[in-house]
Parts: structure tokens; C-alpha cells; sequence
């Protein structure tokens, strides 16, 4: 075949960054490249855990209570040195956050309470701490005894309202569905509540069963596109406050910022290839020059001068485990874990505090890219962000976007060739 009609595909597809992974990390690496006029594509063969869990985000969750959040981490950096936030440091964790806040003007904002974590209600009843939330929780910061009316409905058994009640000593009621009398998903609700006359009905029932409450509290699937005309429009006819309650996966407010940041990014003129999976790194020395995507019967190759790896934990598939270890399945980087399979855990499982396994991950340099335990650089032109990195634990600390956020705004600064 003659190469020169070869060329102008081979032209095509090379980038100026290549993001893997389509969590969180990946998504803000992304966003800050294109802002700085980087030609990216980002892939992913999944939306990541951002549509599993993430419905506020957590930067810190661990800091006693009243603290703010710029002093916390301040104290956190010097205690942890070889934290994830330890190489972005307080003053760029900052700017990633007010980066991810640019993406969410109002009507659906993310904000803070006065720079301090917040408790929020959960599905099980109980509060957790946590940092940026969207306009549609922030009511459920100001719950008071006896205040709240929550709402559940039959057929969705995700959220049971008179249980969550009974721990926050107010009152719960458990609804029909209109017009439906099989189960139902999350995401098929968001869908309902989004039509009007479904929603209508819902809230002349809810106000039958308000006696002197000031809020309403529903689970967390007040619409996927208009979340907030639809609750304006329940608060209207209702006469109360309503706020939104996280509940079990699927995460809807998770959707909403992964559709958020899918349309910013295409609209940008991102290349956006979700449903793809990375099935070679090609490699020359110590740069990465492309990858493989293999669709049978079929193998596409994107070639780019830099690469950002941001593919996730266990969960997401960025770290793999066999019998004897951990190990990372693209690039085949070391991973930083316990010496054998038996350290892997306490020996008290419910020791009290996170298994050695939690925190294995990938090790690099201060500038994010990847390096093995004695501080080498394995490949030059590859940063490494998110929870793929080692040394925290994410869940425990409740820093899982805040680690996402603020690694994946440096790795693409640091890729871009722009000291942050």
C-alpha cells in the first residue's frame, strides 16, 4: 500500500496528550489540558467509580471539626510528606478546586460552607463529612430535629426513609409510585421526576403528609438533566425546602458531573472515546510513543508526544492482583505494595485502622511522573494521577476527589510543560 496515503491517518490520530482513564482524574487532566491548548484525546473503557460513589466531594474528611480547609491540609502535608497532596501542594490544590468550581456555574453549583467540611445526611441514617456539594444537598446541612419530612417511595429499595428518619429523629413516609407497580432504579427515577406531571403528582401526595416540617428530603435522583427546575418546582408547590440525600450506587449527582464534564470537553473539541480500551503501550526507551486500542477485529494506534495514566484502583482496573501481588496491566509500571500476600492485611482485620494493601499504588517524582522504590525514572513523557497513586487511603481520609481533582490538574500542567 502506498504510504503516503497511510500518512495523513497516521496524522490524524497523533495528539499532542493522551489521557487514559475516564475517572475524576482523567476527566480534569483533560479539561486543563484543552484550557491550555493542548490537542487531547481522553479514553476510557468506563465512566470510572465517578457514577458509583461520587455524589459531593470529599478533599478531607479526616480534619477535626470547624477547621478550615486550606489550614487542614497544610497540617496534613507536613505530617504525610509522601501524600499525593504532599506534591501538589495547598496553593495548586486550590486552583484545581476553583478550576473543577469554573465547570459548574449556576444554576447547579458546587459551593462550600465557609471553607470548612459540612456533615450531610446519608442513606443509612447517619452523617459523613465532606467539602464541595451541589446546590441540591446543601439543604440537607441544615437539618434540625424534628424539622424534615423524608421521603421514600415503593418500589425503589435503595433508600428506606422511615429508617433514615428514626436516626435523625424526624419523621419518614413511604409513597406509591404513580402509574407504576413494578421496581425501580435511581436512574429510572431521575428520568420520571424530570416530566412534569409525574412530578406534580408526587408533590400533592408529599403535602398531604407535611404537618409542620420546613424540608423535604429525597433521595438523591431529583432529575439527571434539570435537577434544579425540578426541584423549584416541588418546593413551589410544596411550600418546604427540598434537598437531595446520597444513596447507593448508581450515583446520579455523579452522572451529572460526568455528562458535565463529556459536554464541556467535546464542546472544546476534545476526541472523547469512551468504550475503549487500552490493549498496548508502545514504548521506546523510557518515552511512551503510543497505544493500541483493540476493537475486533480491528486495532486502531494513537500516537502523542505526552501521556497522562489515570485509570483508577481496583475498582476502575488500573491495578490488577494475581496470588503473589499487585500489579499495573498498561504501561506495566512497579507498584508500590506490601512485601508478600500475607502483609497485605492486619492480622486483626478489624484492627481499627486501613489495611497496608490500601495504600499500594504507583510511586512517582514530584513532578508526577512514574518511578520505582529507588527513585528512578522509568518513563519520562508518562504522568501518573488519581487514586493509581500510592501512599493514601482515599476511602478512610475521605480525600477520593479531592486526590483526583487536584493530581489530575497538576499531572496536566506538568505534562503541558507549565510549572504550577
Amino acid at each position: 500500500m502506498n504510504p503516503c496515503i497511510l500518512e495523513p491517518l497516521k496524522e490524524r490520530m497523533h495528539f499532542d496528550l493522551i489521557v487514559i482513564g475516564m475517572g475524576l482524574s482523567g476527566l480534569m487532566a483533560a479539561k486543563t489540558a484543552t484550557e491550555i491548548g493542548q490537542k487531547t484525546l481522553i479514553i476510557g473503557k468506563g465512566m470510572g467509580s465517578l457514577c458509583l460513589f461520587s455524589n459531593t466531594i470529599d478533599v478531607l474528611g479526616q480534619l477535626p471539626n470547624g477547621i478550615k480547609m486550606k489550614d487542614g491540609l497544610s497540617h496534613w502535608i507536613k505530617d504525610y510528606p509522601g501524600h499525593p497532596y504532599a506534591k501538589v501542594g495547598v496553593e495548586k490544590i486550590e486552583n484545581a478546586l476553583s478550576s473543577f468550581l469554573s465547570l459548574f456555574p449556576p444554576p447547579y453549583p458546587f459551593q462550600t460552607i465557609d471553607h470548612r467540611n459540612c456533615l450531610l445526611p446519608t442513606g443509612a441514617g447517619t452523617f459523613r463529612p465532606t467539602y464541595l456539594i451541589p446546590i441540591t444537598m446543601v439543604g440537607g446541612s441544615l437539618i434540625k430535629e424534628g424539622q424534615t419530612l423524608f421521603v421514600g417511595f415503593k418500589g425503589f429499595k435503595d433508600f428506606y426513609a422511615q429508617y433514615v428518619a428514626d436516626q435523625l429523629k424526624c419523621r419518614g413516609v413511604t409513597l406509591p409510585l404513580p402509574n407504576t407497580s413494578y421496581e425501580m432504579t435511581a436512574i429510572a427515577l431521575s428520568r420520571l421526576m424530570e416530566i412534569k406531571s409525574f412530578r406534580e403528582n408526587i408533590g400533592q401526595e408529599i403535602k398531604k403528609h407535611l404537618r409542620h416540617e420546613t424540608q423535604v428530603g429525597f433521595p438523591a435522583f431529583l432529575g439527571l438533566n434539570h435537577p434544579i427546575q425540578v426541584k423549584e418546582n416541588l418546593e413551589e408547590m410544596m411550600g418546604a425546602q427540598v434537598f437531595e440525600i446520597p444513596i447507593l450506587p448508581p450515583s446520579i449527582p455523579g452522572k451529572r458531573i460526568f455528562n458535565r464534564f463529556k459536554e464541556w470537553l467535546i464542546q472544546k473539541g476534545v476526541t472523547f472515546s469512551l468504550g475503549s480500551s487500552v490493549s498496548k503501550v508502545i514504548t521506546k526507551g523510557k518515552r511512551c510513543e503510543g497505544i493500541e486500542v483493540f476493537h475486533p477485529p480491528v486495532t486502531t494506534s494513537f500516537f502523542a508526544d505526552r501521556f497522562i495514566l489515570a485509570t483508577g484502583r481496583f475498582i476502575g482496573g488500573g491495578l490488577r492482583a494475581d496470588r503473589e501481588k499487585v500489579f499495573e496491566p498498561i504501561c506495566h509500571l512497579p507498584v508500590h505494595q506490601p512485601r508478600s500476600r500475607e502483609d497485605w492485611f492486619e492480622k486483626n482485620f478489624f484492627a481499627g485502622h486501613s489495611q497496608p494493601i490500601h495504600q499500594a499504588g504507583i510511586l512517582t517524582d514530584l513532578s508526577l511522573r512514574p518511578v520505582n522504590e529507588r527513585g528512578d525514572q522509568i518513563l519520562e513523557n508518562v504522568w501518573i494521577s488519581g487514586t493509581i497513586l500510592a501512599n493514601h487511603h482515599c476511602i478512610d481520609e475521605k480525600s477520593r476527589e479531592g486526590i483526583e481533582i487536584a493530581t489530575g490538574y497538576m499531572a496536566a500542567k506538568q505534562a503541558s510543560g507549565i510549572s504550577t
